[in-house]
């Protein structure tokens, strides 16, 4: 019987499959740091410069981290979470975050505020702030990320009410566009008894209107 000669490609396989695998292998080789290279290329600068030399690299490695929150999960971020008979408000404020615009690739940045009203559970109070973190950490709107970490926190320990904050300062509006220096953009999520009771509601807005007075 003889062995089949695997230097030659299978012809049985249809052209399509074999173009598609090519198309994967070539993507896989251009990393972010080629990308990269080449658009400094299209600006018009050197990429072989002295000071732009291993700014490619730097830039990949960079936009990893500030991307990584797309590696990440819930039930990873807010593995901590403890069965508790309290029924208080709990609050986090002042969680700072870095997130990337993705409509320009620009940062915004500021602070979000996090509360609610334990059921059953009640979670780690670092994990708060990783769960603003990884929604932070991709390509993303205000709004959105609002909304995300308060159904995550409903979804994980079904409290009876979740309400968030977030205050940030748009690059992207500084820089271009309306070049507004000391503008903020102000979102809100309310869930539960935050949505529908304003004595709950307002409990939460109290500290946090007084931290910014």
């Amino acid at each position: 019987m003889t062995k089949p000669d695997l230097t030659k490609p299978d012809l049985t396989t249809p052209t399509e499959e074999i173009l598609l695998d090519c198309e994967r292998r070539e993507l896989a080789e251009r990393s972010i740091a080629c990308h990269m290279r080449e658009l400094i290329k299209l600006i018009g600068e050197d990429p072989n410069r002295e000071g732009l030399r291993k700014t490619p690299e730097r830039f990949e490695k960079a936009f990893k981290f500030l991307t990584s929150g797309y590696h990440q999960n819930i039930d990873h971020v807010l593995s901590a979470t403890f069965s508790v008979c309290y029924d208080e408000m709990v609050i986090v404020k002042d969680i700072e975050f870095f997130s990337l615009c993705e409509h320009h690739v620009l940062p915004f940045f500021g602070k979000a505020h996090v509360a609610y009203l334990p059921s059953k559970k009640v979670l780690g109070l670092s994990k708060v702030a990783r769960l603003v973190n990884m929604f932070a950490r991709r390509l993303q709107i205000q709004e959105r990320m609002t909304s995300q970490i308060a159904h995550a926190i409903e979804e994980k320990i079904a409290p009876q009410g979740v309400g968030d904050i977030i205050e940030a300062r748009h690059v992207c509006m500084q820089m271009r566009g309306m070049e507004k220096q000391h503008r903020q953009a102000v979102t809100s999520a309310m869930l539960g008894c935050f949505r529908h009771n304003k004595q709950t509601r307002d409990e939460f807005l109290a500290p946090v209107k007084s931290e910014g007075s």
